[in-house]
């Protein structure tokens, strides 16, 4: 797999991808997530193509000085499992560390065991802490 930044021209095959490994959801639209990442660190907006050229990943992350954030990161349902999500959680990790970043978060859905085990598997834990949040725009 390779992996470059995402292009404008990727919008509707990564929502579709996004859609596919059921990341979406009805209060968050995914096209909008996608034009305000590009105005903040869209050099942090991932994705993986393989030898055919087919977008297979997605990762979207960002960096606040404090601690490194990883969305929307999501790998075909029918390629998972062929290291394409270790290979861009790796690269997402490298360019957070190329900016200072001492610590990646990443949020996953309670009972979403499958990839809390993937997450594991790369070295992440649980913190003693749980989100919060509050919309401030809607979509």
């Amino acid at each position: 797999m390779q992996i470059r930044p995402f292009d404008e021209a990727d919008t509707e095959t990564v929502v579709a991808l996004w859609e596919r490994c059921g990341l979406t959801r009805p209060w968050n639209d995914p096209r909008r997530d996608i034009e305000r990442k590009l105005t903040v660190q869209r050099e942090l907006f991932l994705v993986g193509v393989d030898d055919e050229e087919a977008l297979v990943a997605t990762a979207m992350a960002g960096y606040d000085g404090h601690r490194g954030w990883v969305y929307y990161v999501a790998v075909d349902p029918g390629r998972q499992g062929e290291g394409f999500g270790r290979q861009l959680m790796a690269e997402v990790e490298r360019l957070l560390v190329e900016r200072g970043c001492p610590k990646a978060n990443v949020q996953v859905r309670t009972g979403n065991e499958r990839v809390r085990a993937f997450y594991e598997h790369l070295g992440y834990s649980v913190d003693d802490a749980f989100g919060m949040g509050k919309r401030l725009i809607a979509d």
